[in-house]
Order: C-alpha cells, then sequence, then structure tokens
C-alpha cells in the first residue's frame, strides 16, 4: 500500500524550492551589477540577465543598457555593450 503525502508538504516544498531559485537570480543580479560597476561601466542596477553559455551573461541595465558579461582567456571578466 502506497501513502499519499499531503498537499501542504508538497506547497511547502515547491515553495521552498522557488524561494532558492528567486534568491539565487536576486544574488546573480546583484553580482552582475557590481561587476559592471566595477569596470567603471554606466548602468544603474541590473534588472534581468540570462546565462548564454558557460560563465556568459546578458545583462540589462535600470537605464537601457545591456551588457555581454563574461571571462577572457586570461580569466578576466570583461563586460561587452551590447
Amino acid at each position: 500500500m502506497r501513502k499519499r503525502v499531503p498537499a501542504c508538504f508538497l506547497f511547502a516544498a515547491a515553495t521552498a524550492f522557488a524561494a532558492q531559485s528567486y534568491a539565487a537570480e536576486v544574488s546573480q543580479l546583484k553580482d552582475l551589477t557590481s561587476v559592471i560597476a566595477l569596470l567603471a561601466l554606466p548602468c544603474g542596477e541590473v534588472v534581468s540577465a540570462t546565462e548564454t553559455k558557460t560563465k556568459e551573461h546578458m545583462a540589462v541595465c535600470k537605464d537601457g543598457n545591456s551588457y555581454r558579461v563574461y571571462l577572457n582567456p586570461e580569466g578576466r571578466v570583461v563586460a561587452q555593450k551590447q
């Protein structure tokens, strides 16, 4: 006989997973904002980002600028305006 899992446990697990995913996304946006600021590029705040390749992201800033952020062959972080 199979035991049934109460719906409240499934909802709690799904909510916890969504919260972790959201926290990771917010952290990534803050990290990209910091990288772009440290490279002295105009941005303000990164509002969205998509991962295009391994260790490569497309970041869209609050002010409308967008950047391709990636590691160059020397291992340095580079942001190219798109």
